[in-house]
Formats: structure tokens, sequence, C-alpha cells
């Protein structure tokens, strides 16, 4: 790659989703081809660790014969394999085992200063060196904000966090150079730490932070979000005061939600890649989050990485387009028709990171919690989607699947997205003849579609994933289409007199302000799950 030595992806195999060794053999193969040479994957608990069975157990982790088999085949297609591991916080998997409970700290974090802690981490590295043939690593160590604050503080008071951040560390990366790593980390904590729990520029890191810097130690700055040049900018070179060994991980949007945000991840990545060129950041990866399930195929934001290594090359957009077509066989445009599922406003409207399509699928017709969280529109959107992506999967060689499932969540949402705001209208108003029309028809239609989504979703997942983790898809829309026709039933006996009023359509639904919200609890139920 003409402006990196290490440009790369970060594929999430940790949020229920694993992929498979033959689709991630594909993946790899493809952006191989775009010019990517390294891929990172992101295992929490999802590969095999000597001596630890419970560590991945019933996850779907890959073995280490399978890890042998992709770091093998991604070599010969010029793509190094590296581990993206976790040896502090985001461990809440192992955490439900009473085997790791000697080790658990707070939240998702482990506990530090504990002998039984380093034995495990340890095993990660034991196995890691035998698995893959690379010496880079990344060792995690994001978001752990409470460290200290739980069961550390009832063992040992309470200490200097940043000293106790900075001494667990040192254990870790000691560990990965007896196995001859070469450690990477995100940046986060050393700027939380400093800015009261901000990642933003800091103007100058205390003495003690800089001394104490290991030396081996990449940092990985992260960003997602920004839209702005010089926040880039600021970011990167508040890190080269801390190192000379600046990494930047940028994001092609698959997370918290069915359907990509290759769009969005297009508009930021052509600030971000460019700051990083202009400042002289020669590793960039890009990640592909799978928060809350996994939900979205990594395949689905092939053209945002196609577009991220097109800046990265200095491609014109024809240019890119026709590579795209040489590598995959496919259309960028078709492709990049993926994300309309939550383009609820019109297909060329950008709409940020809401999922919109997820949210939707899951609000509750009785309850209504996210009724008002996209004011102002179109449900009548989704058919003219579900055609479009019809016509994608029709023209598609070899991703017919992707299309297939996109537009059988268009057919439910065309139904389901309003269904709960017409139904409590006609309610409230004493119209029976709309909620009988409501009852036999719309209900009815929708717990069909959503019947033919989960067919055509399973369908995708096991082209691309293990079977392990579906287990949740099936309960989360198993659930959605018993609750729907639950809700049918008590329709029906209030318009047959049975009962005299459904409590949850009495309700007033208030505005919040959860438009980025992309958890499926919360969309479903103000209660306990």
């Amino acid at each position: 790659m003409k402006n990196f030595d290490n440009f790369g992806v970060m594929i999430d195999c940790s949020r229920n989703a694993v992929p498979n060794v033959t689709g991630l053999k594909k993946f790899i193969e493809i952006i191989s081809k775009m010019g990517y040479n390294f891929a990172m994957l992101y295992t929490e608990d999802t590969y095999e660790v000597e001596n630890e069975p419970f560590f991945g157990y019933k996850r779907g982790r890959y073995t280490a014969d399978e890890i042998k088999e992709l770091d093998a085949y991604a070599k010969s297609v010029g793509v190094e394999l590296v581990p993206c591991i976790q040896t502090l916080a985001h461990l809440k998997s192992i955490l439900r085992w009473d085997v790791y409970r000697p080790i658990y700290d707070i939240d998702d974090i482990i506990l530090a200063d504990e002998d039984r802690t380093y034995e495990l981490v340890e095993n990660m590295f034991k196995t890691l060196s035998t698995t893959f043939t690379t010496r880079k690593v990344h060792i995690g160590m994001d978001e752990a904000h409470n460290v200290g604050l739980g069961r550390y503080l009832d063992k040992h008071g309470f200490t200097n966090r940043y000293e106790l951040l900075m001494r667990h560390l040192k254990k870790v990366c000691d560990i990965a150079k007896k196995y001859g790593f070469e450690p990477l980390m995100w940046s986060d904590m050393f700027f939380r730490l400093v800015s009261g729990g901000a990642y933003q520029p800091v103007d100058e890191f205390p003495r003690e932070i800089q001394d104490n810097m290991p030396k081996e130690v990449s940092l990985v700055y992260w960003d997602y979000y920004s839209e702005d040049y010089d926040k880039y900018v600021a970011m990167i070179n508040s890190h080269k005061k801390l190192t000379d060994k600046v990494w930047f991980a940028g994001g092609a949007w698959c997370w918290g939600n069915f359907a990509p945000h290759s769009r969005l991840s297009i508009r930021r990545n052509k600030k971000a890649i460019p700051a990083c060129i202009d400042n002289g950041i020669k590793n960039v990866f890009l990640t592909m989050w799978g928060d809350n399930g996994g939900e979205c195929p990594y395949f689905s934001v092939l053209p945002a990485l196609m577009h991220a290594a097109a800046l990265a090359e200095g491609m014109d957009d024809d240019e890119m387009k026709a590579k795209f077509y040489e590598i995959t066989g496919e259309s960028y445009d078709a492709f990049v028709d993926l994300d309309l599922p939550n383009h609820v406003y019109g297909e060329d409207e950008m709409v940020g990171s809401a999922a919109y399509c997820k949210q939707r699928l899951y609000n509750d017709v009785f309850l209504g919690i996210l009724d008002l969280s996209a004011p102002g529109a179109d449900a009548s959107l989704y058919v003219k989607y579900a055609e479009k992506l019809r016509n994608d999967a029709k023209e598609s060689k070899n991703f017919s699947y992707l299309f297939e499932s996109s537009a059988a969540l268009c057919d439910a949402l065309a139904i389901k997205f309003d269904l709960g705001t017409r139904l409590r209208e006609a309610y409230l108003a004493g119209d029976k003849a709309t909620l009988e029309n409501i009852a036999a028809g719309d209900f009815v239609d929708c717990i069909a579609k959503i019947r033919a989504f989960h067919k055509a979703y399973r369908t995708q997942w096991y082209a691309v994933n293990k079977t392990y983790g579906f287990e949740v898809q099936d309960t989360r829309l198993g659930g959605l289409i018993l609750r729907m026709e639950s809700c049918l039933e008590r329709l029906n006996d209030y318009l047959n007199g049975k009962i005299d009023k459904i409590e949850e359509l009495e309700e007033e639904v208030l505005s919040n302000d959860m438009g980025g919200m992309n958890e499926w609890a919360r969309a479903f139920t103000a209660n306990v799950i």
C-alpha cells in the first residue's frame, strides 16, 4: 500500500458471530486483492487456550488447528494474520464461569495483581505463540473505566489507578516479551486517566506517564466517530507526545445493527485517512465491530473497505468501482444498497449511526418505547428498498444471500416500522374498525414477514459464521414473533369484549433521546432481561 507500511482490517469474532473458516478465507482473499496486508482477529475468548477449558466454552472458539490453517492461508495471499486479544477488560464472557470468579474485579474487568490472572495471560500467549506465525499482538486494555474499583478495592483498598494500570501493563508486556511478541494496545486509558474520563487531545501528559510508558508498546488511536480532520490531527499529535509508535484504527461500520453503515464509514474515513497520511502515521487498520450480537455480516462492509483502500492508494471513484468489480464480480453501488434498511428518510439521506432497522424491528407494538425515535420517517420506503435489494440479489454472482436477507428485513419493516403508532392512534380514537383491519391484516402479515426474515437471516448467518451464537438470534426473533402473537390475541380479546382495555396502549409514550440506541433489550422492553 503506497502510503502505509501496515494497512489492515480487524474482524470482530467475539460478539456471538464467529466467522467460519471458509468465509474468513474468502474475506481475506478479497481484502488482499484490495491492497490490505494484515488482518486482526478480535478474539476476547473465542480462541482455544491451553490449560483453560472454559475459555471460550460453548462460544464457537477457534481451535488451534483452525488458527494455524487460517494463518497459513493468509500468509499465502500476502496477509499477516494478527491476534487481537484482551488482557484486562472486555472479558465478560469468561467471568460467567465459576472457575474465573477468583479473578473478577468489576464489570468485565479481570483482577490485576493476582497470580491466577497472570497464569491465564501466560496461557494465552503460550497458545498464541504456537498458532500464529506473526509476533505482533494487540493486547487490548481499552475501556477499563472502573479498574481497581471492585474486588480489587475490597482486597487492597484504594490505590492509584494509573499506577495499577501501568503495573498490570508491565506484567502483560513481560509475558508477551517472553514469547517474542511485540504488543500493541488501545490508547484510550492513558487519555482518560488524565482527562477525567474523556478520550480527547491532551496538551501535556504528566511526566510520570511519559517516563513509564513501555517502550516496546505501540499505541493505537481509535476513532470511528469524528468527521473533523483537525480532531484527527490533534489526537495524532497528542499520541506522539507519548511514543513514536502510533497506529490508527478507523471504522468500517457493521456493529449494533442488521445493516451496515458504509456511507457513514466512507464519510468519516475521508477525513481520517488523509489525516494519517499527512501526519506520518504509517500503520492503519479498519475495525469491524459486532456489538450486541454480531448481527451484520462482515462481507457487507466491502464497499467501505474498498473506499478506504482507494483513499490510501489515491484512486478516483471510477478506478475504485472497476477494481471492486474485478475483485468481487459485484457492483460496488449494489453493495452500498445494503445500507438501505437504516435510511428511513430517503436513500441519499445521511442518518449517522442510528440503528433504525433494528430499533423498529424490536420496538414493541404495545409498549412503543421507540415510537418517537425517528420523527418524520417514511415507512413506505421499505417497499421500494425491498424491491431494489431483490433486484441486486438477482444480479449478484456470489452474495445473493446478503441482499435476500436484507430484502426480507425490509418486507417486515414495511409493516412493522409504524405498526405500533397506527395501532395506538386507532385505539385512543376508539376506532374499532381500523383495529379490526390491523388485527386481521397487518398483524398477521407482519408475523409472517418476520418468520420469512428469520429464515433468510439464518441462511445468511450459516453461510459466513459458525453455528454458535445463532441461538441468541433465534431467541430474539422467536421472542418477537411470540410477543406479536400474544399482542394479537389480546387485541382480539379487546375487540371481542373479553377485556375492556389494553393497559400498554393507555399509557402515554414519552419522547426520549434514543436515536443511536442499538441494544436489543432496550428497544424491546423497559423491564429487566
